[in-house]
């Protein structure tokens, strides 16, 4: 299939690059066209936290979307005067704005030093997104009328467009960095100018394919936020990759003497078929995504799937076609220096140099790589996870800042839960039970003027502790609601079903809905990749060693994401604050992508050690050969990925942060001492063995030539 494709693009380049730009064109088109959906709250409903949005809507109890605008000095106490002048008008300014629904009375803070005036919005949580730009700037036009008072607004709707305004910036940053890395680094992969722009051209097309291509399925995988960040990260990674297994096998055979159309071929019936494999690898990581049965996940995996599969249709087509129309310019314009110290260093210059004692002390070298490793993973075995919440946020986002603020100055504005019960009688009566058992056990206050609200059978209390979320006493303050306080106060009701919701609740339950589904999606991707390598390479022995290899890698990676965000140590090198945890989807997220991404070139090396070993060389012989002349390869290809992914650690926001270590740190680890050190000595270890049950014949093939191909 890879030749034939290959041959057909060489043969008809001009027609392959013309379906290929068409492709760009239109996915590019459905971009603009087809509007993406994004994930509503009740995608994200699970656990208890879940049954109480449920209760709550289906009682037409939700609260009204609201935002808040506090006010405080800029030096000492709030002059109350000057306040309440800023609050009529605010006051004057919001009435006259049609999306508020009432503007209600300021609350002074008992320190003195802040005022707060609440704002409850018309229609649902989507039109208050619609809506909040409008009231941002009646509150910016007050405070410049104000100087001397800082006058914020934060609330749901304004403070998530703080942070998808942080995370936009964010995007357009690592896309500036990530580029020109890719660039330089081909530039010292190929020291030429065209050979080290077609990867990074193909991978980045390959990225705007498969954003258009998303939009439409987002109809039915709407996007959790997080899909731009992911095709872009995944899809720079692969894409680059891809084409650089491609071009570099081409140019190889070239410099033996082939025709470009051989060299061609000969890359397609193998480099090609390992592009195949790799990006099949990393689809069926990434469908373990689905597994989680999390809205987020699931469009992570769909965007990631798209953009693997429009990067390897490129690197089957396009590429061959246009290596074909290029032909030896490829390798022009040549930058002199580089292409000096490229032909000098050669193949394999360094990797051969650590290879040659992995390969004579083999047992050795794999004892040092295994303590290596295990000292790496040991402290993921005190990995911690928590949600991802205000303390975790950046503190250069103003609604971030304001939301802080608004919590030390009025404690009864921190952390809320939701309690809701459905009983046939007394549920309004168990509520005001449940609130004065909850304010004398001191890890709860009442909201100061709160109302139980009721519907018909359902009735609904807001409690709140003056904690941040996730602090220890908030989270202990949920787990006494849940378990002594709410059991104590509404079992008892006839026909009783209750529930504790809120942010922190749902936070809560989404981080151990994740905990949970960990093991199933760690069976289903190791289970499928076991099966997947077994069946390319007809042998259980590499299916089980890829297994092993791939749980190393994942070991180190966590076990540097625990030393590095559970501690303070790389706080000024990373710049960020330390939340003393790893937030709780990024290990599953990490997990699956790495087990797709190793896979990328562990087939690439696999394929060249068949070779040798086909070839009629000896197992040693046959190790040493596949390694040397891939080492050149998963060098450049894993220097791309640690580029990529370094440039989100850089990012403002904690999660991409940790993404992009974890993966960084993984790719490097897996791409030196798992592949250089650990694969080759395991490999001589086993001798023909690795191949069980197949036998590989050691017979002396012919020279690949077209024809032998085409067969």
């Amino acid at each position: 299939m890879t030749v034939r494709a290959a041959r057909w693009s060489a043969t008809h380049p001009w027609r392959a690059i013309g379906l290929w730009l068409l492709l760009v064109v239109v996915a590019v088109g459905l971009s603009v066209a087809v509007p993406k959906q994004q994930t509503k709250a009740k995608d994200t409903w699970t656990g208890q936290s879940g049954v109480a949005a449920q209760l709550i809507e289906q009682a037409g109890l939700g609260d009204r979307p609201s935002e808040t605008v506090l006010l405080t000095a800029t030096n000492g106490p709030l002059n109350k005067a000057t306040a309440t002048t800023a609050i009529n008008q605010l006051r004057q300014k919001l009435t006259a704005i049609d999306a508020v629904g009432n503007v209600g009375q300021p609350v002074w803070a008992e320190n003195g030093k802040a005022a707060l005036l609440p704002i409850d919005l018309k229609g649902t949580a989507d039109d208050a997104a619609d809506n909040v730009d409008k009231l941002i700037a009646a509150t910016a036009e007050v405070q410049q009328a104000h100087p001397e008072l800082s006058i914020n607004e934060t609330g749901e709707a304004s403070l998530n467009k703080g942070i998808w305004k942080r995370v936009g910036a964010d995007l357009a940053s690592a896309e500036k960095l990530s580029l020109p890395i890719t660039f330089v680094l081909m530039l010292l992969a190929f020291g030429a100018l065209i050979a080290a722009g077609i990867p990074v051209l193909l991978a980045f097309s390959a990225v705007g394919a498969a954003v258009g291509f998303y939009a439409p399925l987002s109809y039915l995988f709407p996007d959790g936020g997080s899909v731009a960040n992911v095709v872009l990260l995944i899809g720079m990674a692969v894409g680059v990759d891809y084409s650089l297994f491609y071009l570099k096998r081409e140019r190889e055979e070239r410099r033996r003497g082939r025709s470009t159309l051989d060299a061609v071929e000969i890359a397609a019936a193998t480099s090609g078929h390992s592009v195949v494999v790799s990006g099949l690898a990393v689809i069926v990581s990434m469908a373990g995504l689905y597994v989680a049965q999390d809205a987020t996940f699931s469009s992570m995996a769909t965007a990631t799937i798209v953009v693997v599969a429009v990067a390897v249709l490129g690197s089957l087509t396009v590429l061959p076609a246009l290596l074909a129309k290029l032909g030896h310019r490829v390798d022009r314009p040549r930058v002199p220096l580089l292409w000096r110290l490229n032909r000098r260093i050669g193949p394999a210059g360094i990797s051969r140099r650590i290879l040659a004692p992995v390969l004579r002390f083999p047992r050795v070298a794999l004892l040092v790589a295994v303590i290596g490793i295990g000292a790496l993973g040991v402290p993921a075995m005190d990995m911690k996870t928590a949600p991802a919440g205000l303390d975790t946020l950046p503190q250069s986002i103003p609604e971030v800042r304001t939301m802080t603020a608004l919590q030390e100055d009025f404690p009864s504005r921190g952390t809320s839960y939701t309690v809701v019960v459905k009983a046939s009688s007394g549920a309004a009566a168990g509520l005001a039970k449940l609130e004065s058992a909850a304010v004398k056990s001191g890890e709860l206050v009442a909201v100061p003027g709160q109302k139980i609200r009721q519907a018909g059978d359902t009735a609904v209390l807001n409690l709140v502790s003056p904690h941040s979320e996730s602090s220890a006493e908030a989270k202990n303050a949920l787990t006494s609601l849940r378990t002594k306080l709410a059991p104590a106060a509404l079992s008892s009701l006839p026909g009783a079903t209750w529930a504790v919701g809120g942010e922190a609740a749902s936070q809560s339950d989404y981080g151990q809905h994740q905990r949970d589904k960990l093991p199933y999606v760690i069976a289903f991707v190791l289970g499928l990749t076991l099966v997947m390598m077994a069946f390319t390479f007809r042998s259980l022995a590499i299916a089980v060693v890829t297994t092993l290899l791939n749980l190393a890698s994942v070991a180190a990676c966590f076990g540097v994401l625990s030393l590095v965000f559970q501690h303070t140590w790389a706080e000024g090198l990373l710049d960020f604050t330390s939340p003393g945890f790893v937030v709780s989807w990024i290990p599953l997220f990490l997990f699956v992508i790495l087990v797709g991404l190793s896979m990328d070139y562990h087939v690439f090396v696999l394929g060249r050690i068949r070779e040798g070993v086909v070839e009629g060389l000896s197992p040693r012989d046959a190790v040493r050969k596949g390694i040397t002349e891939s080492a050149g390869v998963v060098t450049s290809a894993a220097a791309v990925m640690v580029s990529v992914f370094a440039v989100f650690a850089t990012l403002g926001m904690i999660e991409m942060k940790q993404m992009g270590v974890g993966l960084a740190v993984a790719v490097l680890i897996d791409a030196t001492l798992v592949r250089i050190v650990m694969l080759p000595s395991i490999m001589v270890l086993l001798g023909r063995k690795a191949w069980w049950p197949n036998k590989l014949s050691a017979a002396q093939p012919a020279e690949p030539t077209r024809e032998l191909v085409t067969v």
